[in-house]
């Protein structure tokens, strides 16, 4: 503007000039309504913000921590991978997403965001602990599901035991290892006992399709038409 002024750049930078006041006044806002853990108020503010200032990492990590305290990990899932791109050696990031994918059930992308992370710092604790975690977890579950294919569900049906000893403290692991356990005991012919465990999956998931069609093969096998 200075070097060479006139009624149009000075216009525009004016016009400028006046959102990048806006934009600090709302940043200002969003980091104020973050302390305050109103995080419904602080990502709405985000969203103008990132908006313009679209590869604005820092501010790309703030809104995924107020999706993930307002239960939304999907929506961080997807910051956070902006974030992980627009800043170097950023290890932060993809242990926060390995993290989520995990306490999503998803132990595969887990695990493969969490190696992103150990090939940036191989010595990083946090994402060597999760790591070695993720890792028991996922090649347990494909052991059980190797026995499944090869039809020896009483083996499958110990390792799934196994899964839920490694891991007790998120549900859906859990959950998902009765849900094969369930099919197991089904085709295993095992139907007293496939009908208990398929009923515990229904009973935290009632439209469970999976867990439903091994309880109907259990009935079946019970002469239970009805059911």
């Amino acid at each position: 503007l200075k070097s060479n002024p006139s009624n149009n750049e000075e216009k525009e930078a004016q016009t400028q000039l006046t959102k990048s006041d806006e934009l600090q006044r709302l940043h200002s806002q969003a980091l104020s309504a973050y302390q305050q853990e109103d995080y419904e108020a602080a990502i709405s503010l985000l969203d103008e913000i990132l908006a313009v200032c679209v590869w604005d990492a820092e501010l790309r990590e703030l809104r995924a921590e107020c999706y993930i305290k307002e239960g939304e990990p999907s929506k961080a899932i997807s910051d956070l991978k902006a974030a992980a791109k627009l800043k170097n050696d950023n290890t932060e990031a993809f242990y926060k997403i390995s993290r989520i994918y995990y306490q999503l059930g998803d132990h595969e992308l887990s695990l493969s965001e969490v190696r992103e992370c150990l090939k940036l710092d191989q010595d990083h604790k946090q994402c060597f602990s999760l790591y070695k975690q993720v890792k028991k977890l996922n090649k347990q579950i494909e052991s059980a599901e190797e026995f499944i294919r090869e039809g020896r569900y009483e083996d499958a049906i110990n390792k799934y035991d196994s899964v839920m000893k490694t891991e007790p403290e998120v549900p859906i692991y859990a959950t998902r290892a009765k849900e094969r356990i369930c099919h197991c005991l089904s085709k295993n012919q095992q139907a007293t006992e496939a009908i208990k465990v398929c009923t515990e999956v229904l009973e935290l998931e009632p439209t469970n399709v999976n867990a439903l069609k091994d309880r109907a093969e259990a009935y079946l096998l019970e002469d239970l038409y009805e059911e």
